[in-house]
């Protein structure tokens, strides 16, 4: 599915994977990704930053978000999920509120380089949001 840091197109809902923690369970973004990253149980970068990263819904359902992330590609045993890649170099990660995120400049690098399947308006306004 991944071919580098590209995607060709995103994960179906699979009744036979795993669901993440509803995103409507929790208060506020942070709580639900620190919940996503002990339910997944592995080392995980959260990937397209904070900003970026819970925007598209996933499989029509309203509760289900998307989560990039590199990693592991055993971690796509979980609806929502998707690897951009299995390794990333330390300058491309910041730690923030105890979770690891890709950094701006990879952030932008990784929404460019899928921009086929995000929607790049909302990339532009999230970006405007958090570093403008």
């Amino acid at each position: 599915m991944a071919l580098g840091n590209r995607l060709a197109m995103l994960p179906k809902y699979d009744p036979q994977k795993y669901d993440l923690p509803k995103r409507r369970d929790f208060i506020g973004a942070l709580s639900w990704l620190r919940a996503v990253r002990d339910c997944i149980g592995e080392p995980i970068i959260f990937a397209l930053d904070e900003a970026l990263m819970c925007q598209g819904s996933f499989g029509g359902r309203c509760d289900e978000y998307l989560v990039w992330v590199y990693g592991d590609d055993s971690m796509a045993r979980f609806n929502g999920v998707v690897v951009l890649g299995n390794q990333i170099c330390s300058p491309d990660v910041v730690n923030k509120n105890g979770l690891a995120y890709t950094s701006f400049e990879r952030t932008l690098t990784d929404a460019l380089e899928n921009e086929s399947v995000l929607d790049m308006q909302g990339i532009l306004e999230a970006l405007s949001r958090y570093y403008y």
